[in-house]
């Protein structure tokens, strides 16, 4: 592949419309967070969350990314290490259970959540796995190798637990698979053999004395399976759909104080964060519902577009990848805020509370930028070598 040089990065390479998209979503998602949680400070702190995220996705959108490719195994013995560090004792932060934080400073309250990095990390490191082995992609071996790669790294993320980002993860290994070129016919294959597991493991989770899954973990996903047995399981989704549901065409506005509110009650636990759509439905209706789902599948059609005409393969799974992770991660959240899913923690992107979760996906959004900003540098640097070889 050729290489560049000297490369001189020109403002109309910039996609002003994903920018304008991110932006605008992370600042309705700012002023929503404010009227879900007033009088904390989460406001102030994304806000500079989005600062920091855009800064590093500028940053990066001037890198080719074809340099960092050449990082990855940097990149891959970062997210392992990440993913050990917050398992050691006194070092990762344990909270209800689940210890998936390392604290800045005693004092900060600002915490990272590595398996958030883990995504964005992975995606470049499959980008550069599938890429350089685009011509074999089919062949098992390469199929093989891969998995126990994602394999050791979903294993450390399953030891915390975070089972969401997991499946999470799942889904977006076997999207990039599915971009890269993977048999059509060995896809058949892995679900033939995956389908009837999983079935078994649906079952061996309702016998007594079971050993897959926490206590925690167990109980959701049954009170999601028989949902008049676990009624009391269910409050926080309940609840949720009420509030969804309550706001009507145009919602009840936001910061009001309106006694009937489900938010104003307090029947959400922490509502800005992983059931910020609930206060989405409730506040700005129907109709911010719609222009909060728009802005998402705004993005994720313009990392699509940017995808279908990258420079190579790399580029492709890059933006292919950031696609599928927006998607895939906003099916989750808003699936689990209307109970289409047993309640699971993830975030809704660029709009739940949460700086790793935000800065991670503006460092993808900078990677995707980046792959266009390449492609179309490249293609000017061809056209201004051939014009000066004709001359």
């Amino acid at each position: 592949m050729k290489k560049l040089k000297n490369i001189h990065f020109k403002l109309k390479y910039y996609n002003f419309r994903l920018i304008f998209f991110i932006i605008s979503l992370t600042l309705l998602g700012i002023i929503v967070i404010g009227s879900a949680a007033p009088g904390q400070n989460y406001q102030m702190k994304q806000l500079i969350g989005m600062i920091l995220g855009a800064i590093i996705m500028l940053a990066l959108s001037v890198i080719d990314y074809r340099f960092l490719l050449n990082l990855h195994w940097i990149e891959y013995g970062v997210c392992v290490f990440l993913l050990i560090l917050v398992l050691i004792p006194g070092v990762g932060k344990n909270v209800k259970g689940a210890q998936r934080w390392i604290p800045i400073g005693s004092d900060s309250g600002i915490n990272i959540q590595p398996s958030e990095f883990a995504k964005i990390l992975m995606i470049l490191f499959w980008a550069w796995l599938y890429g350089k082995n685009q011509d074999n992609i089919k062949k098992w071996k390469n199929f093989l190798i891969s998995s126990l790669f994602t394999l050791l790294e979903m294993g450390l993320i399953v030891k915390e637990p975070d089972l969401s980002t997991t499946i999470l993860m799942l889904g977006l290994f076997f999207g990039v698979l599915f971009i890269s070129g993977f048999s059509y016919k060995k896809f058949g294959i892995i679900f033939a053999i995956a389908v009837p597991i999983l079935v078994g493991a649906i079952i061996y989770i309702q016998t007594p004395n079971q050993k897959l899954l926490r206590d925690y973990q167990l109980n959701r996903i049954l009170s999601f399976i028989n949902p008049d047995k676990y009624d009391d399981l269910r409050y926080q989704q309940d609840n949720a759909v009420l509030a969804i549901g309550s706001g009507e065409l145009y919602g009840k506005g936001l910061y009001n104080d309106s006694s009937d509110s489900v938010k104003n009650g307090n029947y959400i636990a922490e509502p800005q964060t992983d059931f910020i759509f609930s206060i989405v439905g409730e506040e700005m209706g129907f109709v911010g519902s719609c222009i909060v789902l728009g802005l998402l599948l705004a993005i994720t059609i313009e990392c699509i577009i940017t995808g279908v005409r990258a420079l190579d393969m790399p580029g492709r799974i890059i933006c292919f990848g950031m696609a599928a992770l927006i998607a895939l991660q906003t099916f989750i959240n808003i699936g689990v805020v209307t109970e289409i899913l047993p309640n699971t923690g993830i975030p809704l992107p660029f709009f739940s509370y949460g700086l790793s979760s935000l800065v991670t996906i503006y460092a993808g959004m900078g990677l995707v930028l980046s792959v266009r900003i390449t492609k179309k540098t490249v293609l000017e640097e061809t056209m201004n070598e051939y014009r000066f070889n004709r001359t």
